[in-house]
């Protein structure tokens, strides 16, 4: 467990290593498909990346000075995170809406596919809603001290995975990519997925062994 808060940087070399090979992957994955809907697609690359890259300086600014409640406030912040957090999903479906039938995925795998993976998220995401709460699944126990005493959460999909988030709720982009059938936004798809998860050990793990660790009295 750590005692001090994570400094800004910890962790944060492999982040962006992470993301710069995300993005070479990306782009020539998507060079090969002979550069499809360019506009969509690199909106579509680019806020899932803003979006992380803001919860991470909100985050570690948050816990070494509470810069982001006294200037922005938790609030604002909330609003940000939640435009970023849907533009993600926005941007992708128009990329697949673009670019639909390229995948050339067989329809009865298709619509299979698509199913069990919108069945999945749309449970996890109401798993979060109902029993975890938006707030606390957008951070706040980095800036509220009440929700760090909450127990942890084993209802709805939480049963079976206490990261849910990451593991179910994310389906959601393979569904879209799926659904539409579209091989550009599957390659966001998986970028998205993984670039999470890029997040969840090198951003919210040291953040969370912190603030859930034993305090000295």
């Amino acid at each position: 467990m750590a005692s001090s808060s994570p400094t800004l940087w910890y962790k944060q070399t492999p982040h962006f290593v992470s993301l710069f090979v995300l993005l070479l992957i990306s782009y020539f994955t998507w060079f090969r498909l002979g550069q499809p809907a360019p506009i969509a697609f690199w909106t579509a690359f680019s806020i899932p990346a803003l979006h992380q890259i803001f919860v991470w300086l909100a985050w570690r600014l948050e816990l070494q000075s509470s810069l982001v409640s006294k200037t922005l406030g938790f609030r604002a912040y909330l609003v940000i995170f939640f435009v970023l957090f849907v533009g993600r999903f926005l941007s992708l479906f128009l990329l697949a809406y673009l670019d639909r039938g390229t995948l050339g995925l067989n329809s009865s795998v298709q619509i299979a596919v698509t199913v069990i993976c919108l069945c999945l998220s749309l449970y996890a995401i109401y798993s979060v809603r109902r029993y975890f709460g938006m707030a606390r699944a957008a951070g706040a126990d980095h800036f509220e001290l009440s929700y760090r005493s909450l127990p942890m959460v084993n209802q709805g999909i939480f049963k079976y995975s206490s990261n849910s988030m990451y593991v179910y709720a994310f389906l959601l982009v393979w569904a879209i990519a799926i659904g539409l059938n579209s091989s550009a936004a599957l390659i966001i798809a998986a970028y998205s997925h993984i670039y999470i998860w890029v997040h969840y050990y090198c951003t919210e793990k040291p953040d969370m062994d912190f603030i859930y660790s034993p305090k000295e009295p």
